[in-house]
């Protein structure tokens, strides 16, 4: 009997779930496509089904907490009015107090900085998750672009190098919360956190109308 779409949507969301379980307790390295079918309670062919090999069921898991470049691209761009540059720190502490709010962000988050080892098996992964992050560094870039353009951006910044360090902010405030969750608090602390960063790559913030 062929297997309805609403089945088949269940089973996948079974597989990644036991896939973010196991990968958190045990490394993605240490986990095998077995263990997640036995935790799932499926056949290791249901796996193969939804899922090439472990390299693609890492990626699909990674991109149900993340923010497409292309959607991001849509929200920096979209004509309501704001400062693209407004908008782009809207996003970076939105993303900070969800982390809090979020049990599965947090989980999958934590596997991705911690519980996993980019081996051979996941190569390809890892060139995905490579090209995610150049992706969107770039539509950050475009956005200080446009604010250099402007006359928006700190003199002594670049649009590259504020795209690189308001990423390298980014990663290390979920890093250290994740490690830490009474480090800081993301409801009251992030948006001051954030405004402190662009303050210093914009020539003024928040900007003048």
């Amino acid at each position: 009997m062929r297997r309805t779409k609403e089945e088949a949507e269940k089973t996948r969301s079974a597989i990644l779930l036991a896939a973010e379980m196991l990968f958190l307790q045990k490394g993605v390295g240490h986990t095998t496509l077995d263990q997640i079918a036995k935790t799932a309670e499926v056949t290791r062919g249901a796996v193969y089904w939804h899922f090439e090999n472990k390299a693609h069921l890492f990626h699909e898991m990674l991109d149900q907490v993340r923010l497409p470049p292309e959607q991001m691209a849509e929200l920096l761009s979209a004509d309501n009015g704001r400062e693209p540059l407004q908008s782009l720190r809207d996003i970076c502490v939105d993303a900070l107090i969800d982390l809090a709010h979020d049990e599965q962000r947090r989980r999958i988050m934590t596997i991705l900085l911690f519980r996993c080892e980019f081996t051979d098996e996941l190569r390809e992964a890892e060139d995905r998750h490579n090209a995610f992050v150049r992706q969107f560094i770039d539509v950050c870039e475009t956005v200080f672009q446009r604010a250099a353009d402007k006359g928006h951006l700190h003199p002594a910044m670049t649009p590259r190098m504020a795209a690189l360090t308001l990423h390298g902010l980014m990663i290390g405030l979920f890093s250290d919360y994740l490690r830490d969750p009474d480090l800081y608090r993301p409801d009251e602390q992030a948006a001051a956190m954030i405004d402190t960063l662009f303050r210093g790559l914009a020539r003024q913030w928040p900007l003048s109308n």
